[in-house]
């Protein structure tokens, strides 16, 4: 019989610890003298109340591992539950959000998606601004640790492939997590501690400077200011493509690098090849900003890095209105969101690795035409991919693609225009941020569409970051059976 206790009791644990996090920003808002720091203490202990509850009365049924099928409900479980909680400040707070969208905010923030339906960021409370820069930064890490600790064991999308670079066996889930999770958070908050540095050099104040830090690093893209980016141009763009380029890139590498082998990062393909791709997308819209835009050389590199590295990360900065950019570069900015960073990172979407075990099918299938008789595997990091994480693969891109394609009609069906509808369906799916038009686009938000809307947009934001097949495994009567 199927036991969900101990699921409850690892979500409980982890609301109680979100309630927790909750007293920061009312510190912050104590400091601001506005008033406003009520809100968390309220948010903060029924979160912390609610959460230990359940923990207490589910801690007699916590065994040393978990099933399959508990560890799909507990990875689906805590990205649904936790939204719950951390709307709270919002629905309470000075936005005085609606659930609908406090739930969706929180979702954005968790998944570190970046989609925003809050306009006049610029006079909120700084700790509602905090708060979201916590989601996120929470969700980043959390994301890393699922990628390393879950998502191999469970053979989704062709992660299996990582399994020889995880810790241990299923059997032994949780302290697995708990040992990967302490191996990367001396890496997380270092990143994160100089990256906000770097912002401070380049002459952010050290709450902006704090806030971005949280949601660069978790390649998030919640900003401080309805402009997003913009209100920050120069040095900082630098900066900012530097360390959303350090966390696409895979944790594991970082532990390998501190335990002695140096060189692990630049033998990784996955990351030669998210360099490359970067580099050959910078150059191309560099050369047609300048040669089409009263461009000069230097704005034209630093906007086309800045935002072609804030869409392939997942992150969603905009440090400009590229709608105006014309038709080619908007096409770009749709499929570069579709490509994403390397597995084991904050970064999101379809991610490098796929493309490449991908590319390499059609290879290994173009030389079989040619040379019917002959033996050919298709190989990825030096080693054979069996037909298991092929399968995988090839199932993870047609359920995306089918994915998008329902998630667009049904956006249309509420009433969205085209452009709304595909590319916040792309956006959502891939955790993007900014979709592309006047509504959704670089310069807008998704405060006005409907809350029929926003829900699906949420649900695919869940699906898009648990890798989508995860989710749709419980829909599943078989699964439930097992």
């Amino acid at each position: 019989m199927f036991d969900i206790r101990p699921v409850a009791y690892v979500i409980g644990l982890l609301v109680a610890t979100l309630g927790a996090t909750m007293f920061l920003p009312m510190l912050v808002d104590i400091a601001e003298g506005r008033g406003e720091w009520h809100v968390f203490l309220q948010t903060g202990l029924v979160t912390l109340l609610a959460g230990g509850l359940v923990s207490l009365s589910c801690a007699n049924a916590v065994r040393a591992g978990l099933s399959i099928q508990q560890t799909f409900l507990l990875t689906v479980g805590v990205w649904a539950v936790l939204p719950v909680f951390g709307g709270m400040p919002f629905i309470w707070g000075a936005t005085e959000a609606s659930f609908t969208d406090a739930y969706f905010e929180a979702m954005s923030g968790l998944t570190t998606t970046g989609s925003t339906v809050f306009v006049g960021l610029d006079t909120l409370p700084k700790g509602l601004l905090l708060w979201r820069g916590i989601l996120q930064w929470l969700g980043g890490i959390g994301i890393i640790v699922v990628a390393m600790v879950f998502l191999p064991e469970l053979r989704v999308g062709g992660m299996q492939v990582f399994r020889s670079e995880a810790f241990e066996t299923m059997g032994k889930i949780l302290p697995r997590a708990t040992e990967i999770a302490s191996s990367i958070s001396t890496i997380y908050v270092a990143l994160t501690l100089a990256c906000a540095l770097a912002y401070i050099f380049c002459g952010m104040n050290a709450f902006d400077a704090s806030v971005h830090a949280l949601t660069t690093i978790s390649t998030g893209g919640f900003a401080n200011y309805d402009a997003s980016f913009a209100t920050f141009s120069g040095p900082a763009e630098y900066v900012a493509s530097f360390f959303m380029v350090a966390a696409a890139l895979p944790f594991v590498r970082y532990v390998q690098m501190l335990n002695g082998h140096h060189t692990a990062l630049w033998r990784d393909s996955q990351v030669l090849v998210f360099f490359a791709t970067i580099g050959t997308l910078v150059l191309v819209m560099a050369v047609t900003l300048v040669s089409i835009f009263p461009h000069h050389p230097e704005q034209a590199v630093r906007e086309a890095l800045f935002n072609i590295t804030s869409i392939i990360s997942g992150t969603g900065y905009a440090s400009v209105d590229y709608m105006g950019w014309g038709s080619f570069i908007i096409t770009m900015f749709f499929f570069i969101g579709l490509i994403g960073g390397c597995a084991g990172s904050t970064a999101c979407s379809v991610k490098i690795f796929r493309y490449q075990i991908l590319f390499a099918s059609i290879r290994v299938q173009l030389r079989r035409i040619r040379a019917p008789h002959g033996v050919f595997i298709p190989r990825f990091q030096g080693r054979p991919v069996d037909d298991e994480t092929m399968s995988s693969v090839l199932a993870f891109f047609a359920f995306f693609v089918v994915s998008l394609g329902v998630l667009s009609v049904g956006l249309g069906m509420t009433g969205l225009d085209f452009t709304t509808s595909i590319s916040g369906a792309a956006t959502a799916l891939a955790n993007v941020g900014p979709g592309l038009g006047d509504i959704i686009g670089p310069a807008g938000n998704f405060a006005t569409i409907n809350d029929t809307a926003k829900w699906m947009l949420a649900f695919a934001m869940l699906t898009g970051r648990l890798e989508v097949m995860i989710v749709f495994t419980l829909f599943t009567m078989r699964f439930w059976r097992g």
